[in-house]
């Protein structure tokens, strides 16, 4: 019973680095009571737990990550709905409803925490180790003015005042006792803080960390008589710190400015005069102003006005598109040209934007195999380090009568490079760039899982409609049966298709909408997949059918079976339409492909991949549709029949090259089993919730040239990944035998870890300033 009222709790947790600063986290509150499913987000800086009520408080779970020299504060609620006098009226009370009555304490992010306000300076509270975690740091400070910029100050001054006092006393006296003393207290003084996070990470189960690694190397070098090296390491031991928290404040800067887009306040209208409120405080339903220049502040539709709306900003679209009444906006895009008045229609917690920013802040946890390959290798690199620099501290003096001061040494800085800082941010960092880089231009994708397959994909297989194609088809044809007029077959057309968001039952009902045609009243409207659609008209069965299947009804005549093979042949969508026994007639639709659709498969063909179209449609179609775009094309196909159609493209890419991944492209909801089966499935679509929810990726803009750009951005990400794996491990093999052979000391060990870990997230950066979607 206790589990079932267990909640889910959400902090915002500053001054992570690298992973294994998130390994620490998990660790230490997997230990205390009640307390499970801890997820830490390094790049977003979330902590998630399920908490068991009656076990341990949630300021037992803030102290423990203070301990560990982190900052902690409850993530971010909503503000307050305004009330004024025309707002809207309150909603059932539903979840995440914003009239929900007064939250408590921390529940108010355990599920529909607002992301809008995370990561900015006005919400955001950013904790440096070992300060009072009730007191907030700002994102936008410099260096100086953070936790870690403090302790790099401290220990440089101590360091500087101890040589200046060596330097002093030796010119006086000739000894240089005092100041090794100088320096043993400049070491003693700024290891304190490292010092005791190792201890607090000790406690908690975690005895391999950097810090303990330092604190018993500061230590030792104190013990055999190496104070001013010693002095030296803490110091470079605070710069690299200091320089780590920048690079992965750079990491985090691509979210941070999605997030930002969003204004902070909207002009609401009460009783016709604008009214200056919180952005995150619009409900559905408020009517907001949008003045030219101003950015939009919420996802709703347009109610008066016409004017340009850039969309770059949520979907990568750098023309403006026009935008009319019952025309949709999403929250971030910036008016042009003349004010509008848009009616909100989602919460801001739940607009296009908001939801791309929490899609790549929990794209992390969607970890790459590489990455979980390289976690599992750190668990046991690190003891085995550990155990080498014992040998080598023990060994030469037992068995070769060493000196044990310098193998002691030697050992010691084999510690330092012990840690693997480096390896385990290198595919993180590279992640979290290429998420952010794809955002920016309207590519998502779901983690480093899904760009790793990705990048190894050989086949992509489309849908026609809506991808390949414009999805917007056009009547072209109407040819009644003998016996029966346009106006009755666009009448019983239009029935059927009533209510449909279907491309092809648009068109008709836009034919019969030109045509004065009201649709009559239908019941019982099902889909046939492959097949049509149909339903009851006037109390008889009517339907809407392909060729093929009406023939096999006998509800196609012959002599419009010519006919439609005609139409077919020209590359137009014919369908069949009856109502109870008689064939009331054809009508024939075109949907013109995309504009740049060659040229995303000419792309695709120069990075060695091979493209095929699936459709339903009929051969002739297809194939008229296929031919100047250069793809091959499997047509009058069933769901089941596309689920086997990947089948085959997965089991025909596994050559002597290796395992080759298939892509999907389509609209989300008709080619869902496809979707789901090949190795990674795209939806199409500007913003929509099923084009961010349902499948692995994205495409906001409906360019088919996103395709290309989308694979070229995943191979681009692991070959930055392999160069940060490079790296990593190149620079600590060489200075693993460089400090065993006695070349390189303490300081230069130190500067060899931390280096590295920066040097591999500045590389993860480059992926930031990528462009994509420019073809080569």
């Amino acid at each position: 019973m206790t589990h079932s009222l267990a909640t889910r709790r959400v902090w915002t947790v500053t001054g992570m680095d690298c992973a294994s600063c998130s390994t620490k986290i998990t660790r230490a509150l997997s230990r205390l009571p009640g307390v499970s499913d801890v997820h830490v987000a390094l790049m977003a800086e979330r902590l998630t737990l399920t908490l068991a009520p009656a076990t341990t408080a949630p300021a037992e779970i803030e102290a423990a990550v203070t301990r560990l020299g982190f900052g902690i504060t409850p993530a971010p609620s909503r503000p307050a709905a305004p009330q004024p006098e025309e707002a809207p009226p309150p909603c059932c009370g539903g979840h995440g409803c914003g009239t929900d009555p007064e939250p408590q304490p921390h529940q108010s992010a355990c599920h529909d925490h607002d992301h809008n306000g995370h990561g900015h300076s006005g919400h955001r509270h950013d904790h440096e180790h070992g300060h009072d975690h009730t007191t907030p740091e700002r994102p936008d400070q410099r260096w100086f003015q953070t936790g870690k910029g403090r302790l790099v100050l401290l220990t440089g001054a101590l360091l500087g005042a101890a040589w200046g006092l060596e330097r002093l006393t030796a010119s006086l006296t000739g000894s240089a006792d005092i100041g090794r003393w100088a320096f043993t207290a400049a070491c003693l003084i700024g290891l304190a803080p490292v010092a005791r996070r190792a201890w607090e990470s000790l406690r908690s189960g975690n005895p391999f960390t950097i810090e303990g690694l330092m604190t018993i190397a500061a230590l030792g070098a104190l013990i055999i008589g190496a104070a001013e090296e010693a002095a030296l390491v803490v110091f470079l031991f605070a710069v690299g710190e200091l320089l780590e928290g920048v690079a992965a404040g750079k990491a985090r800067n691509g979210i941070r400015t999605l997030a930002a887009l969003v204004p902070k306040t909207a002009l609401l209208l009460v009783n016709g005069q604008p009214q200056e409120v919180a952005a995150a405080s619009l409900r559905p339903g408020a009517a907001v102003l949008v003045r030219p220049g101003d950015r939009i502040p919420a996802d709703g539709t347009v109610a008066t006005g016409v004017s340009g709306v850039d969309e770059s900003p949520v979907t990568g679209e750098s023309v403006p598109r026009t935008k009319a009444p019952g025309d949709p906006v999403f929250a971030g895009s910036i008016n042009t040209e003349a004010a509008l008045t848009v009616t909100v229609t989602k919460e801001a917690s739940d607009t296009t934007l908001a939801r791309i920013v929490r899609l790549v802040e929990e794209a992390e946890e969607a970890r790459a195999p590489t990455e979980r390959f390289i976690d599992r290798f750190s668990r046991w690199y690190m003891p085995v380090i550990v155990l080498a620099a014992l040998l080598v501290t023990v060994l030469p003096p037992l068995l070769a009568q060493q000196p044990w001061d310098v193998w002691i040494y030697r050992g010691l800085s084999l510690l330092l490079i012990g840690c693997p800082c480096a390896l385990v941010i290198s595919v993180p960092a590279s992640i979290a760039s290429a998420l952010s880089a794809g955002a920016r231009r309207g590519l998502l994708m779901k983690g480093g899982a899904v760009i790793e397959a990705a990048a190894a994909v050989r086949h992509v297989a489309f849908d026609k409609t809506g991808t390949l194609t414009q999805g917007r088809p056009q009547v072209t044809d109407v040819l009644p049966a003998d016996g029966t007029d346009t106006s009755t077959l666009l009448t019983v057309a239009a029935g059927i298709e009533a209510g449909s968001s279907h491309p092809l039952a648009q068109a008709i009902l836009r034919r019969a909408a030109d045509g004065g045609i009201a649709p009559p009243r239908s019941e019982a409207a099902r889909a046939l997949p492959g097949r049509g659609v149909e339903a009851v008209i006037n109390g008889m069965a009517a339907a809407i059918l392909s060729p093929h299947s009406a023939a096999d009804r006998g509800l196609l005549p012959d002599a419009q079976r010519g006919q439609a093979t005609t139409l077919e042949a020209t590359g137009k969508t014919v369908v069949a339409v009856s109502h109870g026994a008689n064939a009331l007639g054809l009508i024939a639709l075109r949907d013109e492909p995309r504009p740049d659709a060659a040229d995303a498969v000419r792309q695709l063909q120069a990075m060695g991949i091979t493209a095929t179209m699936l459709t339903g449609d009929n051969s002739r179609t297809a194939a008229a549709i296929a031919a100047p775009l250069g793809i091959a094309v499997q047509a009058e196909m069933l769901p089941e029949d596309k689920l086997a159609a990947i089948r085959a493209l997965a089991e025909s890419g596994q050559d002597r090259k290796g395992p080759g991944g298939v892509m999907m492209i389509g609209d989300g909801i008709n080619d869902a089993p496809a979707l789901k089966q090949a190795s990674v499935g795209v939806a199409m679509g500007s913003g929509t919730d099923v084009a961010l929810e349902t499948a692995d990726a994205a495409i906001l803009r409906d360019r088919v040239s996103d395709v290309p750009a989308l694979i070229r951005l995943s191979r681009q990400t692991m070959r930055n990944i392999r160069q940060n794996v490079a790296l990593a491990l190149g620079l600590k093999a060489v200075f693993l035998v460089t400090s065993v052979l006695g070349i390189t000391g303490l300081w230069i060990a130190i500067l060899a870890d931390t280096g590295a870990t920066v040097l591999v997230t500045l590389n993860a950066l480059r992926l930031l300033r990528t462009d994509p979607t420019r073809s080569p």
